[in-house]
């Protein structure tokens, strides 16, 4: 009885290893080869700069500047948003337009003016990077609207 056992189990054994063996499609094997090559493809987004100072500004007074990048990585570049910290700063990036490794690209950044006294505001950057965000950012120093001149100090008699 054991030695039948043994003989069936031998059997089941062997001809599912052989089954297995046979299920196998070459063209689904090259296909996920290709799909985890595809995937070590990462773009990189390098900023030529990643933060721009307007210096100081009278409040209300429009800015813009550009920031201009390019695809330091292996695979296409597609930026699928930008969003600032706040309303008074709008980026507008190339849309729709895969950038392919090596090339450039431009997103232009305008504010407002808006606010007071010292400003910075952050653009992120959503891409398909390995990161999946970039940062920039944007600052000025923003003098108030109808700010007067500052009063000057006591002054020393001779």
């Amino acid at each position: 009885m054991i030695l039948a056992l043994s003989a069936i189990a031998m059997f089941g054994f062997t001809s599912c290893k052989e089954n297995a063996a046979s299920k196998i499609n070459t063209a689904n094997v090259a296909e996920a080869a290709e799909r985890d090559e595809a995937a070590k493809l990462v773009p990189v987004m390098t900023f030529e700069k990643s933060e721009h100072d307007f210096g100081t500004i009278d409040q209300g007074t429009p800015q813009e500047t550009v920031f201009s990048f390019t695809n330091t990585g292996n695979g296409p570049l597609i930026i699928t948003d930008a969003k600032s910290s706040c309303g008074c700063t709008v980026p507008e990036y190339p849309k729709n337009k895969a950038i392919a490794p090596g090339e450039k690209g431009e997103m232009l950044v305008k504010f407002n003016g808006a606010g007071q006294n010292q400003v910075t505001k952050t653009i992120t950057v959503t891409a398909n990077t390995e990161k999946g965000s970039e940062l920039i950012r944007i600052k000025a120093f923003v003098n108030p609207k109808n700010a007067g001149p500052t009063a000057a100090g006591p002054t020393i008699a001779e």
